[in-house]
């Protein structure tokens, strides 16, 4: 059975699309269909690759992967102007019970991306959603001297511009795997009613 995984980002200058892109191929490798879109207001050419979320899909998806660059420790604003409009869909639960995930990019090591994965799954838990991260077993946590973190998928520019370090990229595909695998397992319990 497969499931579609939305992944919702906002890009600047394409690292945290080399991401987005990263989980796609985590999500295809897991059997999943990746449904890669972005916000309004995201004018940067980075962000102008993929559609435009709407909310039809946002209701319809199996689960969803939410990725910004660091804001100040915090997503980026037309992220969280969309997370501001959805009320209607968080009043009928929408979203509940579905997984969910969060990466980020920084320019450098100290610039707020830990705080920027906590503050993106503050929306997704008010929606219901089930948080998954990147477990500490996954080999890519364990030796990476850049990005990623139990929190989610992340990159750092300095020294690197967009390109991903191998590190980056394994746990990113890892958390896209993951994320697949926990939607099917909840698509078939409550197809069967055992949840």
């Amino acid at each position: 059975m497969s499931v579609n995984i939305i992944i919702l980002y906002y890009s600047r200058h394409g690292a945290t699309q080399a991401l987005a892109d990263a989980l796609a191929e985590g999500i295809l490798k897991a059997g999943g269909e990746p449904l890669l879109r972005t916000v309004t207001g995201a004018g940067d050419p980075a962000s102008q690759r993929d559609l435009t979320i709407n909310k039809d899909e946002l209701k319809q998806c199996d689960g969803l992967i939410l990725g910004s660059p660091v804001r100040f420790g915090h997503m980026a604003s037309a992220l969280q102007q969309f997370w501001e409009q959805t009320s209607i869909s968080w009043l009928k639960g929408e979203l509940e019970g579905k997984p969910a995930a969060v990466f980020t990019s920084g320019s450098s090591m100290h610039s707020g991306q830990e705080s920027t994965l906590l503050a993106m799954g503050v929306p997704l838990l008010h929606h219901g959603m089930v948080l998954c991260g990147i477990p500490y077993t996954e080999p890519a946590i364990q030796q990476t001297v850049s990005g990623a973190s139990p929190y989610g998928a992340s990159h750092v520019e300095h020294g690197h511009g967009k390109q991903l370090t191998d590190h980056e990229y394994q746990a990113a595909v890892a958390l896209g795997k993951r994320v697949t695998v926990v939607a099917e397992a909840l698509k078939t319990a409550r197809k069967q009613g055992t949840l």
